[in-house]
């Protein structure tokens, strides 16, 4: 025996250590959920927040121009000149593209338009990318 004392031990003993891993497991299971789904949530607000600006660099054409974009010209025609439309004042969005969609697709486009009363429709197809699917975000409504 030491005139000090017992010895001292130093680190932690594996109750010390299970009762911290029990601590961040719990603190996980609260906080995870809470960011769960929050990525999709981003993507649709993206795809919006994208189809109201070609929605507005489309209305800029058509004051240029005095009509949409035909459905045959699409929204290329927001990047490059069509034929004889000595008026078309553009490009009318940045880059040398379209945006895609957040999940990779091309936004899709529609003149004279079904649903929509603007004159032409917008949409995009979602996370699935195919027609009928779940999750469509559009410029006529909401999103399906």
């Amino acid at each position: 025996m030491s005139v000090f004392g017992p010895p001292r031990r130093s680190g932690f003993t594996l109750i010390e250590l299970l009762l911290v891993l029990v601590i961040l497991a719990i603190l996980a299971g609260i906080v995870v959920p809470m960011f769960v789904g929050r990525a999709e949530q981003a993507r649709v607000t993206r795809a919006q927040t994208d189809i109201a600006n070609i929605a507005s660099a489309l209305d800029t054409f058509e004051i240029d121009n005095g009509r949409y974009p035909t459905t045959a010209e699409g929204l290329q025609a927001l990047i490059v000149q069509p034929p004889n439309m000595p008026n078309w004042h553009g490009p009318y969005v940045k880059g040398s593209h379209v945006p895609l969609d957040p999940w990779g697709h091309p936004y899709q486009y529609q003149c004279p338009g079904q649903h929509s009363t603007d004159g032409y429709d917008l949409w995009s197809y979602g996370p699935s990318g195919q027609a009928g699917g779940s999750g469509e975000i559009t410029n006529w409504g909401k999103s399906q």
